[in-house]
């Protein structure tokens, strides 16, 4: 054969820019799969590494904080609820740990990965992906303890968990396109880390983890429902415990917002990652 014909069955590959506006490309996260478990079972290892009793922190957290909401709101200030107290605080703590790590963790994700991003290439998205899917794994574990206060209070099975899901799934959503939008942000501007602490307290305390929907007043009802944390702390404990109104107008409205959230996310995602490796030289603005 000769050399001519042998440079011909090389293939050749070109390689363009891609659109600044796109969404996920699933076939391409696909290809990527093992890293993403990679990246999820590095994160739950590292979390729990040389610890004395390694998993169980994951029920001793929510236990020791529904404890104290229970003694000093529930029992002291008297803030009302239609179950029992703990449940009604655990049902909602839940969900806003979840977004809760997801925040802290997601948005400094690229800076801690960053030696790998800037040698390998891969879709840079799986990095914060990866970082909110290993928290759900303590979400699931967390769950036992719910289950296990609600077999104590009988509470009992509901048609209405069949939303648990769709519920989930909201939560989820909302995580990551809050992770995406600050993950990507804080690759330009570090101190983006600095503002996550008091997301998070203003955020829990304007949702209805600790207290009942009840006590926003009508008028302050739809501009509330623009918190999309609402939509799902007050839907798990509809599922769950009964308490309070089931999918509605309200509902509605966090749903959408937390859709367009993680929609927002991904495209402001992707179209700022082209600038992550060249703003990871510089060490960020």
């Amino acid at each position: 054969m000769s050399s001519k014909a042998r440079v011909e069955e090389i293939p050749i590959f070109e390689i363009r820019p891609s659109p600044k506006w796109r969404l996920l490309d699933l076939r391409e996260l696909s290809a990527y799969r093992e890293l993403i478990y990679f990246l999820i079972w590095r994160d739950v290892k590292v979390r729990y590494k040389q610890t004395a009793i390694g998993v169980l922190w994951v029920l001793l957290q929510p236990l020791a904080m529904v404890s104290v909401f229970s003694l000093f709101l529930g029992t002291l200030a008297g803030v009302h609820s239609d179950t029992p107290y703990p449940l009604f605080a655990l049902a909602g703590l839940l969900p806003w740990q979840l977004l809760s790590r997801a925040i802290s963790e997601s948005t400094n994700s690229l800076v801690t990965d960053q030696r790998l991003i800037t040698r390998v290439y891969f879709p840079r998205i799986i990095v914060p992906l990866a970082t909110t899917l290993a928290g759900t794994i303590d979400f699931l574990v967390s769950s036992i303890l719910l289950a296990a206060l609600m077999v104590a209070y009988k509470i009992p099975l509901r048609v209405e968990m069949f939303w648990l899901p769709i519920l989930f799934l909201l939560l989820l959503i909302t995580a990551l396109g809050v992770g995406f939008w600050l993950s990507a942000l804080n690759v330009q501007y570090r101190d983006v880390m600095y503002t996550v602490p008091f997301l998070n307290q203003f955020w829990f305390f304007i949702t209805p983890v600790i207290y009942s929907e009840n006590l926003v007043p009508d008028r302050w009802r739809a501009l509330y429902s623009f918190n999309p944390m609402v939509a799902v702390v007050e839907g798990f404990r509809w599922a769950l415990l009964g308490v309070g109104e089931g999918p509605n107008g309200l509902m509605t409205i966090s749903g959408v917002v937390s859709l367009c959230l993680f929609l927002g996310g991904i495209v402001w995602f992707r179209r700022r990652e082209r600038s992550f490796v060249d703003a990871m030289g510089s060490g960020g603005r």
